[in-house]
């Protein structure tokens, strides 16, 4: 994991990550965290993905139901709608296509300075 993650990055793919988690299981704001963090996303916090599932409900893509706790207040889990499904679908492959592009281009060696401009050489 690299040591800095940039917030807009993260920003933009944290709804299908979050919708690829509740399509594999039902899950409430706190174990999404967890689960992110387990993944990898070592820094993901509550203020990150509380925001996000707000939106996301607003939207449409995933719909909530409290569920009584046996040790504290009744916990909000999540599931996706069919809205939600599309919307993982169209972000998967956003990603894909996303990918195909920029991992090429940043997994070339860093220069050191720049080529002369193509009319110098």
């Amino acid at each position: 994991m690299p040591p800095f993650l940039d917030p807009q990055l993260l920003k933009g793919v944290l709804p299908s990550l979050l919708l690829a988690l509740l399509a594999e299981r039902e899950s409430y704001g706190y174990e999404l965290v967890q689960r992110l963090r387990e993944a990898g996303l070592t820094g993901m916090s509550e203020g990150t993905v509380y925001p996000a599932l707000a939106r996301m409900e607003r939207d449409g893509w995933v719909q909530a139901r409290l569920v009584p706790s046996r040790s504290g207040p009744a916990r909000k889990y999540y599931r996706p709608t069919a809205a939600g499904y599309a919307a993982l679908r169209d972000g998967a492959a956003a990603w894909q296509t996303l990918t195909t592009v920029v991992t090429p281009l940043l997994s070339r060696p860093v220069p050191t300075e720049p080529a002369p401009a193509a009319e110098e050489v």
